[in-house]
């Protein structure tokens, strides 16, 4: 009763003022005020992008602050079946979730190895997978052309696919790597006592600890898997019914100078946008903990 006691808080007397708070200071203050400004640089535009998607032309080429005259849904159709943004958008969904499993499968397993073993040339190895995010995409894709060419995947999702996991290794190495050194080795020495093998320890043990940082990781190549268009515009470029939705919209944007059908392209820009905004709603969460964890450690 008496650690009770003690462990209540003890009240304040009557008269006593309560501790004030801290004002925001002059820094506090510009610093809201530059979220402010920045949440409306991004929310602004991606607002009038769905707005223009229900106007015509007219309203789209008026006062940019003007609501649509009526919900017209038409674009969204004719962006849909005539401008074959379903076909694109299936067609992503298959390149990004291939190249993600394979980029997560790959670059975790290496990451584990740089991080928790050493081995002559582990430090050289791990310095090349950095050394791949400072190199320009731009730089590579002539080379890059010639080497898919002579494989023979020149065209299919296949070379497209293996091509986003080499590209998105490096900075999945990275990250990981840094959260696996902080991963207690108690836990892994415990799994070898009772006899684990190594590919048991990591897959069942010390994977589901990371589960964190691959999960920032994963929306992060997600994010940017989907919105690669340099890559696909080398590797994909014969056959239409095997592009991409960023190819897609692209060749939307260009139809649309010829046809004045602009509502159209921004329908598509709106299909385009929509999954990765669930996806980010849906994880933002674990996003946001996954980088503070690793920040923290």
């Amino acid at each position: 009763m008496a650690s009770t006691s003690s462990d209540m808080a003890t009240p304040r007397p009557a008269g006593t003022p309560r501790a004030a708070r801290p004002r925001p200071g002059v820094l506090g203050g510009l610093s809201h005020l530059a979220l402010f400004i920045w949440a409306l640089l991004i929310i602004l535009p991606l607002l009038w992008t769905f707005l223009a998607s229900f106007k015509n032309n007219t309203e789209i080429f008026g006062d940019a602050l003007q609501l649509p005259g009526q919900l017209r849904l038409d674009a969204w159709g004719r962006a849909w079946d005539k401008a074959h943004v379903g076909q694109y958008m299936l067609n992503t969904v298959i390149v990004v979730f291939f190249s993600t499993l394979g980029t997560m499968l790959f670059g975790s397993m290496a990451a584990y190895v740089l991080a928790r073993y050493q081995f002559f040339g582990n430090r050289v190895i791990y310095y090349f997978f950095v050394a791949g995010m400072a190199f320009p995409i731009f730089l590579a894709l002539g080379p890059l052309f010639f080497v898919v060419l002579q494989l023979g995947l020149l065209n299919s999702h296949i070379g497209l696919i293996l091509v986003y996991i080499a590209y998105s290794l490096p900075f999945t190495v990275f990250f990981l790597a840094a959260f696996f050194r902080t991963l207690p080795d108690t836990v892994a020495e415990a799994a070898a006592i009772d006899g684990a093998s190594h590919t048991r320890t990591f897959f069942q043990i010390m994977l589901p600890m990371a589960k964190p940082g691959l999960i920032s990781i994963t929306i992060f190549n997600v994010l940017g898997q989907w919105n690669q268009y340099l890559l696909p515009l080398v590797l994909l470029t014969d056959d239409k019914d095997k592009w991409v939705i960023t190819q897609g919209i692209a060749d939307i944007s260009t139809i649309a100078g010829y046809e004045a059908d602009w509502p159209s392209l921004f329908a598509a820009l709106c299909m385009a946008i929509i999954p990765v905004m669930i996806v980010y709603i849906i994880f933002q969460r674990q996003i946001q903990s996954g980088l503070g964890a690793g920040a923290l450690k």
